[in-house]
């Protein structure tokens, strides 16, 4: 006896094929999902630190009482001096007491020559008597803490960290605008995920209007 046909099979649903606006839906929400993962994976180092930082920012007192003074004396030749060479003097302090820091400030007239360098947690100031040549600086290590507070507020640290910190900010604007779509698309949890980031920034408005002078 042969096998009836399928086609005939009257409790058999065919399903309509999906509609385009169906596929590109689904594509956004694919590419959301993989670009959320993985930029969260990249920036993980990222949000980790300046959340940290944020709070040592936050509470600068918990950290005080970390800094190392040291304070040098020498003289500068007075081929340097006359007129002032910048570049040569900063150099031979360098030299002389292994400086670190970009020259912050240069200021010379006829009675005092100073000189600054500054860095993340650091700072150095020289001032030279230009008629002897000598010269007093001052060396200032903040610690461990006030380096990385100055690298989250891109302070003395150079163009190349200024272009870090703005990759950083990127992704995290890519991430949380990921994880918005993503949560468009997960029917179940949209109205909770969505009331809970409106409520959060809604608190953040109201702690800025009431609390802040």
């Amino acid at each position: 006896m042969p096998e009836p046909s399928k086609s005939a099979d009257p409790t058999r649903v065919l399903k309509a094929p999906p509609t385009r606006g169906f596929i590109f839906r689904r594509r956004i929400a694919v590419v959301s999902r993989w670009l959320h993962i993985y930029l969260s994976m990249v920036s993980f180092a990222v949000i980790l630190f300046f959340a940290a930082t944020g709070l040592t920012l936050n509470h600068p007192d918990w950290f005080a009482g970390h800094e190392q003074v040291a304070r040098y004396k020498g003289a500068i030749p007075a081929a340097q001096l006359h007129p002032p060479d910048k570049l040569a003097i900063a150099e031979l302090l360098r030299k002389n007491h292994k400086i670190t820091g970009t020259v912050s400030d240069f200021r010379a007239d006829d009675f005092q020559i100073a000189v600054s360098f500054k860095g993340p947690g650091y700072t150095a100031d020289a001032f030279i008597d230009p008629a002897t040549g000598l010269y007093d600086l001052t060396e200032t290590r903040s610690g461990f803490v006030a380096v990385v507070n100055d690298l989250h507020r891109g302070q003395a640290t150079g163009k190349v960290w200024s272009a870090v910190i703005d990759a950083s900010a990127i992704l995290l604007c890519l991430v949380s605008l990921t994880g918005l779509i993503l949560i468009w698309f997960i029917h179940k949890r949209r109205t909770a995920g969505l009331t809970l980031a409106a409520l959060g920034a809604i608190l953040c408005y109201l702690a800025y209007r009431l609390f802040i002078p």
